[in-house]
């Protein structure tokens, strides 16, 4: 509350964490000049625009800075509700041409993007599948994810985050594999789509590009997934997921945390996030 302090001995999480009873594990890639990109969007650069020895201070003391550009779908990131529309329309019967006037949105822009601090659901469909990561342009049907869920022992419910495992990041540095324009990617099909949509989660990631499943050829020609959990049911896609980590833990659930940045009128926004365990 607003004027207390919290001490340890009186707060349970801050005990965890402070008696070291807490582990955290990265859930996403690190942002490198280069890495791979929906063609869709414009990639990241960083480079420095200071160096130290550029100005040395009177004391000696130097300092280096960086300039950074990225869209805001590059590398691990979270969709805003306003990322797409469908006839005209965004998630709520919102007219996007109206919402987009004067070059950011007024409606359902990224920093309305909740910060989450929730269950977190790791379905890992290879591992049931008994493969290390599944072929390109493999569809992940609602099947899947509940024989997933059910070898997890996990049920997905309302305001769970859910997290679908392909085993795609481990393509990550080989940028043409890992988009598949040719030979297509692994993801969710509708059927998927609909049942996490059923459950009420807050949002779904996947460790691919596009979340969703791309045939092979087909590119990001049509996204009817993202229709389903962004413009029907009002959920969060988060995209470029590195879940081979949590995959050696062996994580069926979790307490997920990220934090979106508060970009006004933004359609998306790169994102760290992590699992919290017991370690």
């Amino acid at each position: 509350m607003t004027g207390q302090t919290v001490t340890a001995g009186h707060d349970t999480l801050l005990n965890a964490v402070v008696g070291g009873a807490l582990d955290v594990v990265e859930l996403g890639h690190p942002y490198t000049t280069g890495m791979p990109c929906s063609p869709n969007h414009p990639g990241f650069r960083m480079t420095l625009i200071r160096r130290h020895g550029d100005m040395v201070r009177p004391d000696g003391g130097s300092a280096a800075n960086e300039i950074i550009v990225t869209g805001g779908h590059v590398g691990t990131h979270v969709d805003a509700l306003s990322h797409v529309s469908h006839c005209g329309k965004l998630h709520g019967d919102i007219d996007a041409e109206q919402a987009q006037r004067g070059g950011r949105f007024t409606e359902l822009g990224a920093e309305n993007i909740p910060f989450m601090l929730c269950r977190g659901l790791l379905l890992d469909v290879p591992r049931v599948r008994g493969v290390e990561a599944l072929e390109a342009g493999q569809a992940v049907t609602e099947q899947d994810l509940r024989d997933a869920a059910d070898a997890a022992g996990v049920t997905p419910r309302r305001g769970d985050v859910v997290l679908i495992r392909t085993g795609w990041a481990r393509h990550f540095d080989d940028a043409q594999r890992y988009l598949g324009q040719q030979d297509g990617v692994p993801g969710a099909d509708e059927s998927a789509a609909e049942w996490l949509a059923a459950a009420g989660v807050v949002a779904a990631g996947a460790d691919t590009t596009a979340f969703e499943h791309i045939p092979p050829g087909q590119g990001h020609s049509v996204l009817p997934v993202h229709r389903i959990l962004l413009v029907e049911n009002g959920i969060h896609i988060i995209e470029h997921l590195n879940l081979e980590p949590a995959s050696a833990r062996g994580l069926t659930e979790f307490t997920f945390v990220m934090a979106p940045l508060r970009i006004t009128g933004g359609t998306g926004s790169p994102v760290r996030p992590v699992a919290v365990v017991s370690a």
